[in-house]
């Protein structure tokens, strides 16, 4: 029985062959369109040779030869929409755009579209894109980063690239894209529903409605359904056409001179105005969602039917033949031509080398490193300007959310790529005044106000950081990241594993969270777990507990992210920023004086603090944590324990060795984890001393309990505290006592204790 991809192949050359082609709903010249007939001949070629890819797929994978068969069939319009634009226009694809990478490919010599796509079918590890790791659409030279995404979680970063470049152009910031480019961003008609393509396109609406620069086209593919749900009839149009600020254009994706028409006007307005375009691209789905999906299940055999007879390809051909471009036979050739070829170069590609190790799969999760612009200190005259209003508070020691602030100053005025977004961070300072002034240093176009929606400010500085600034976001609260966290865990840290360490998106998210707050609180803004990102491979998770740590941890972060063009998650803990004093009220011993760039001790990434040489106990801790542990160690030295507390600082990666040789030869070891007892930080800790360790020490952990946060007086009740944290440590130390056994089994024991 034959299936659909051998019907809708056979159907194409029996239509050619007797002139069955569908009528065209758009009557244009060549001149009209601005194509000559060469152009539309290669236009055709690109459409041609992806279509063959889809088809030589989806045989290879029943022979176990290749693995992904969502394809861009019934999409080849698309091809179109890469002509109209340039090869360094950056481009963040729909997974159905083959045919558009095809047709870019053609603008670049020494481009072969043909055996690169087929190794990435084939995951062959000469791929040279994701290395095997993935069927991805994305190219270095071509300026598509790669995209793994089906639910438009692209958008927001393809926002953040547009929004970068005329900034880049004020700032005069030489980055990765020309001042004059555009950014095309593709997506389906069932993912401009998904909160993540309202968000980004609302964001775009938003800052066009500002008068604000942004070079940005989004192309929506709409082929009428999401998978077997139906897209109603006219929605996209209803949805998008009177947005504010936005560009409305729709074009026929079927007929490749419409398409190259409305993709040039949307070129012009994005180039030339600077102004958002959403083109609206009619296309038919063949083939089903993917080549196991079974299409009759859901839809008739007369709407497969209908759909295919509307193929794109016989829609180009009635083109070529109206035209006298080409003749049938000709056409015809060239499809079975394009047919033999990619069969023959498929057999080659095949055979090519896998990836056969867990060595080989990781080795692009961290990207490479890169040297760039060395840090300027800035002189004493500069110095004296950038803390002029705080050059007296400058000589007193200071608490975490002000030192915090002096620092994003300095780096901020090192490092000109430096750049910062967020709700409330400019004038206002933040909720917790840790960006105060900063815009007024630096300029509204560095510390930037953004809109209430944390997946358009995390999309912003991906995007950012593709055109070479490096970002330094801000997520008001923790709790807040969820809404967004496919930003992180999708996007950005995905990207260099999916690129082979050929593009990076390197940023520092700053993240105010953790419990104790003192006043204003609730789940909402007393959220202790971050659990969110200690699985994402590749992810830095830092979290100060002191300003002194604050100041240089951050200045390592944004190294890291600078030279090793890490992501990294800076996790501020609320109740700490103002805090002064440890003991009593009074003592400032929670404060210290900053110390500039000229006088940093730098922290490195891993790097623990201990305190005390003590082998009878040791105390490992973060964050509040490792506060409150201080606070307990008084009293428990006190006593006459001999202990010594360790302040961890990096959360992900855990320098595991480093730890185990900050408790060596301790007798007891305390965990104090002020996140949820389940799959907290504290559990990885466990299993590392026990499994790393032949003898480990006597262990306990404490922890917060399985509950979110209350409001007022009970905010804390779920949490650890230092007097908690004495009685664990006095449990630990107290000697098990023995119990009720037969006198010989007495007699044992004294024996064995002498």
């Amino acid at each position: 029985m034959q299936n659909r991809a051998e019907i809708v192949d056979r159907n194409f050359i029996q239509r050619v062959q007797t002139g069955n082609l569908p009528a065209g709903s758009v009557q244009l010249s060549l001149e009209q369109a601005g194509l000559t007939a060469i152009q539309l001949v290669e236009l055709f070629d690109s459409q041609l040779l992806s279509r063959h890819l889809d088809l030589c797929s989806r045989k290879l994978q029943a022979r176990g030869e290749s693995f992904y068969t969502i394809g861009s069939a019934g999409h080849e319009g698309n091809a179109a929409v890469a002509a109209a634009f340039r090869h360094d226009d950056m481009a963040f694809l729909h997974y159905r755009d083959a045919a558009f990478l095809i047709q870019r490919a053609r603008q670049t010599p020494g481009e072969t579209p043909l055996w690169d796509m087929l190794l990435s079918f084939a995951a062959s590890s000469e791929d040279p894109i994701s290395g095997g790791r993935h069927k991805v659409l994305g190219s270095k030279s071509l300026y598509i980063p790669p995209q793994t995404s089906t639910i438009a979680s692209h958008l927001p970063k393809a926002l953040g690239a547009a929004y970068s470049i005329p900034l880049a152009k004020r700032m005069q910031h030489q980055g990765e894209l020309p001042h004059n480019g555009v950014i095309v961003c593709s997506f389906g008609d069932a993912s401009a529903n998904h909160s993540t393509a309202q968000g980004a396109i609302n964001t775009a609406c938003w800052t066009a409605y500002q008068k604000v620069p942004l070079p940005l086209v989004l192309v929506c593919e709409d082929n009428g359904i999401g998978i077997s749900t139906r897209t109603p009839g006219g929605w996209i149009n209803a949805s998008f056409s009177q947005r504010p600020g936005l560009h409305y254009r729709y074009a026929d994706g079927l007929n490749l001179l419409d398409t190259y028409r409305a993709a040039k006007e949307a070129e012009r307005l994005a180039r030339n105005y600077r102004q958002p375009v959403f083109l609206h691209l009619g296309c038919v789905r063949l083939l089903g969602h993917a080549g196991s999906d079974a299409q009759n299940a859901y839809l008739s055999r007369e709407q497969i039917e209908a759909g295919e007879a509307q193929d794109p390809l016989l829609h180009s051909a009635r083109l070529l033949l109206e035209l006298g471009i080409l003749r049938a036979d000709q056409i015809v050739a060239r499809y079975q031509e394009t047919d033999e070829r990619v069969a023959r170069v498929a057999e080659l590609a095949i055979q090519r080398p896998k990836l056969t190790t867990a060595g080989e799969v990781m080795a692009s999760l961290v990207p490479p490193t890169r040297h760039p612009k060395p840090s300027r200190l800035i002189n004493d005259t500069e110095r004296d300007a950038l803390f002029a209003r705080e050059k007296s508070m400058l000589e007193q020691p200071q608490h975490l959310a002000r030192l915090l602030n002096w620092a994003l100053a300095d780096l901020m005025a090192s490092h000109p790529e430096i750049i910062m977004m967020g709700e409330d961070i400019g004038p206002k300072g933040g909720v917790y005044n840790v960006t105060s002034k900063l815009s007024e240093k630096f300029g509204s176009h560095r510390v930037i106000n953004t809109l209430l929606d944390e997946q358009s400010i995390l999309g912003l500085a991906i995007g950012a950081a593709h055109n070479g600034f490096i970002p330094i976001p801000e997520i008001q609260f923790l709790a807040y990241v969820h809404n967004a966290e496919d930003q992180i865990r999708g996007e950005a840290a995905t990207l260099s594993f999916f690129s082979k360490g050929q593009y990076s998106n390197p940023m520092v998210i700053r993240i105010a969270g953790l419990g104790y707050q003192k006043g204003f609180g609730g789940h909402f803004h007393n959220d202790n777990s971050f659990n969110v990102f200690r699985d994402i491979p590749g992810v830095i998770v830092a979290c100060p507990s002191n300003g002194s740590d604050a100041v240089e941890m951050m200045r390592e972060c944004v190294r890291l992210a600078r030279e090793e063009q890490r992501v990294v998650v800076f996790l501020e803990p609320i109740a700490l920023y103002m805090t002064r004093d440890l003991h009593s009220e009074g003592d400032g011993l929670w404060t210290t004086l900053y110390r500039d760039p000229g006088q940093a001790q730098p922290i490195r990434l891993g790097q623990l603090h201990q305190q005390g040489e003590g082998r009878e106990l040791a105390i490992l801790s973060y964050g509040n944590g490792y506060y409150l542990s201080r606070q307990a160690v008084a009293l428990l030295e006190a006593e006459g324990v001999q202990l010594r507390i360790i302040d961890l600082r990096w959360l992900a990666p855990l320098n595991e060795s480093a730890i185990l040789d900050a408790i060596s030869g301790c007798e007891h070891l305390l965990i104090v984890d002020e996140c949820r007892r389940t799959g907290s930080l504290g559990e990885q800790l466990v299993t590392l001393v026990t499994e790393r360790l032949k003898q480990p020490p006597k262990l306990s952990r404490i922890s917060a309990e399985d509950s979110f946060i209350s409001l007022g007086r009970a905010a804390t009740a779920t949490l650890p505290s230092r007097d908690t944290i004495v009685a664990a440590a006095k449990a630990l130390l107290t000697p098990t006592q023995p119990t009720a056994t037969s006198p010989s089994d007495q007699r044992t024991d004294r024996e064995n204790q002498q």
